[in-house]
C-alpha cells in the first residue's frame, strides 16, 4: 500500500475514532442526565430548611421601599 494511502486510511480512522468516542459520551451522559436531575432533587430539598426562618420585629426593608417608591 503507498505510503499516502496509509497515512490518509490512518487519519481517518482516528478521526473516526475521535468521534465515536465524542459520541458514546454524549449518550452516556443523556442516558445518566435523569438519574443526576433526581439526585440533585434530593440533594437540594435535604438542604432546604425544615421550618421558615423567623420574621423580624419592627420593620425591614421591603417594608421601608414600599413606603419610598
Amino acid at each position: 500500500m503507498p505510503l499516502i494511502v496509509e497515512a490518509i486510511f490512518i487519519a481517518l480512522t482516528m478521526l473516526i475514532a475521535f468521534f465515536l468516542a465524542f459520541l458514546m459520551m454524549f449518550l452516556l451522559a443523556l442516558f445518566l442526565a435523569p438519574i443526576e436531575r433526581g439526585l440533585s432533587k434530593f440533594i437540594w430539598d435535604h438542604t432546604t430548611p425544615a421550618s421558615p426562618a423567623p420574621s423580624q420585629k419592627g420593620q425591614s426593608y421591603r417594608d421601608f421601599s414600599k413606603k419610598h417608591f
